[in-house]
């Protein structure tokens, strides 16, 4: 008796009766599938934004640079609020390291549209006196309209910040246009950008020093005085800031870098970007569990099919690697759905927000990686079951 030669399967003969048997239930493949896209989707969407947007706060904080430090007034040890003295600009550029530093100056003041507006309504915006070189040390950029210049800070004009500006109802073309500040009008001058390492300026209306003193008989005190190191002496120039900002009492000095705090925004939205990851892995599990009972209830429907194949001479090995590749190109399916799905949603949004487009590539490949495994998972145990059966049982099951 000569044995049966074993007959190994090519890959396309493999694709072949993979596909054939996931056509035969469309509606059914379709709808396992779906459960998979969604989870690679959604996961893939998450980490293309989170990263998308780092990519753009990256690309502002090269702008802008990481080298902006502020030193503003502490607490005394009696907990009252600490000042800075009217020295501290001067002594902080004395030092060598420093090219840049400007201050600004908080006033008793509102700001608003009109002089019957109920003055408890303030908005939020606050009115602070600053020298004329704030724009060029903390980055920032006029919307429109002009900077306070020399001749300007001595004359009652203003330059609104960018959320100070919308909530007055002042737009960039209303240059020239007069606002309230408490007891006098003032003439708008300009509108700045939103700055992004400061943001809380977005909501202030500066008036120079010079002005606040002569119109409005206040003599400010320093809130915030910003300092542009040397890139390569940031921190140096922190750990001395305080003793140069106030000698007497350098532990009242607050000192800080705006970056940091961006940095810190950042790694908050990783982690966030992390959960939502988390809950996509949820989705896609449930993909995975619709795949097995996809292809337990194609063993349970196609046991006679099974029995005509064994019969005919397929080995168990057979009919395990056809049942196992139906499950793998029915991940793959869903799989290349949510990859595209994902970076669709990703490119839409980052356009929208006129961000850079940012898709890592292990996002990708994990997102494939994790489309087999969850393939090859979900179709060993259905494919082992419809290996183990035997030709006779098949066929009268069937």
């Amino acid at each position: 008796m000569i044995p049966a030669r074993s007959v190994q399967l090519s890959f396309a003969d493999l694709v072949r009766l993979a596909s054939h048997g996931l056509r035969a239930h469309p509606l059914r493949v379709v709808l396992s599938a779906l459960g998979i896209a969604i989870g690679i989707g959604a996961m893939l969407a998450v980490v293309g934004i989170s990263a998308s947007s780092r990519a753009e706060l990256n690309s502002q904080l090269d702008a802008l640079g990481t080298n902006l430090l502020t030193a503003q007034p502490g607490t005394r040890f009696t907990g009252e609020v600490a000042t800075l003295p009217d020295e501290a600009p001067d002594m902080i550029g004395r030092l060598s390291d420093v090219y840049a530093v400007s201050a600004i100056g908080l006033l008793d003041l509102n700001a608003y549209q009109h002089n019957h507006i109920p003055t408890i309504q303030t908005g939020g915006v606050v009115v602070y006196a600053t020298t004329i070189d704030l724009p060029d040390t903390v980055g920032a950029v006029m919307a429109a309209g002009r900077w306070l210049d020399e001749a300007r800070a001595e004359f009652p004009a203003v330059v609104l910040g960018h959320r100070a500006a919308a909530r007055l109802g002042i737009s960039n073309r209303h240059m020239g246009l007069q606002i309230w500040l408490s007891q006098r009008w003032v003439t708008v001058t300009g509108i700045l950008e939103p700055v992004t390492l400061v943001p809380s300026l977005d909501f202030g209306v500066f008036i120079g020093w010079p002005a606040a003193d002569h119109y409005f008989d206040i003599d400010a005190d320093i809130t915030m005085v910003f300092v542009r190191a040397d890139p390569t002496a940031v921190a140096k120039v922190s750990a001395v800031l305080g003793n140069a900002a106030n000698p007497a009492d350098p532990n009242e000095v607050q000192v800080s870098r705006p970056s940091d705090v961006l940095a810190a925004q950042a790694a908050a939205d990783l982690a966030f970007t992390g959960l939502l990851v988390g809950l996509g892995a949820v989705a896609l599990l449930v993909g995975g569990i619709g795949v097995i009972n996809t292809m337990v209830i194609s063993v349970l429907e196609r046991r006679a099919e099974i029995g005509l194949r064994r019969a005919q001479g397929a080995t168990r090995g057979h009919i395990r690697i056809q049942f196992l590749s139906e499950a793998l190109l029915l991940s793959c399916l869903g799989g290349g759905a949510g990859i595209v799905i994902g970076a669709s949603v990703t490119a839409g949004y980052a356009t929208l927000q006129q961000w850079p487009l940012a898709l890592p590539l292990w996002a990708v490949m994990g997102g494939m990686l994790a489309t087999l495994v969850i393939g090859g998972v979900g179709g060993l145990y259905p494919a082992l079951r419809a290996a183990q059966l035997s030709p006779t049982e098949a066929l009268l099951s069937g």
